[in-house]
């Protein structure tokens, strides 16, 4: 297994997301515990005219890290109690990310992030460098096969709700 490095996350995030199934998830935890998971779900969302993106409402302090090279962590908190784990992807002023949607046993962004730890303190922590999270590719793992669908709760972002940014790993 590698860490993946800044040029698999310096892409287009509809390059980027369906690449990341079938990906190891590895955090390290306190006393040098080391768990790892398989990515199975992810959402992409594509830059200001995304509107489903939260950079389509502009550059804000939330969003900055979404501004910087791909391969950054994107977290924000909803309803007051889940964070959610994004990774930026594409280059410098191109707003795009992928949200992590399930890994092996864990589906839902809440619920991994609960069972990851993961919380405000990895906003713009930088995957290539991080020494607790990060992302490995077995290089001979095979061709992977998925599903694509619309994204989920974002009925708001009015034509945006129907695009197959949604990428599900098949069994």
């Amino acid at each position: 297994m590698k860490r993946l490095q800044r040029e698999f996350f310096s892409r287009d995030v509809l390059e980027v997301a369906p690449d990341l199934l079938g990906k190891n998830l590895v955090r390290k935890f306190s006393k040098n515990k080391i768990e790892k998971y398989l990515i199975t779900e992810v959402e992409a969302y594509r830059g200001k005219e995304d509107l489903a993106c939260h950079a389509s409402k502009g550059r804000t302090p939330r969003t900055e890290i979404m501004y910087h090279n791909g391969g950054l962590i994107y977290v924000y908190l909803i309803y007051g109690m889940y964070w959610m784990l994004n990774i930026v992807t594409s280059i410098n002023e191109i707003p795009q990310a992928v949200l992590i949607r399930g890994i092996t046993n864990f589906n839902g962004p809440g619920k991994l992030t609960k069972k990851l730890s993961i919380d405000k303190s990895f906003y713009g922590e930088d995957l290539i460098k991080s020494d607790r999270l990060w992302i490995e590719s077995d290089d001979i793992i095979s061709e992977i096969k998925y599903k694509t669908t619309p994204r989920i709760g974002i009925d708001y972002a009015g034509e945006w709700k129907d695009k197959t940014w949604r990428f599900v790993l098949k069994d």
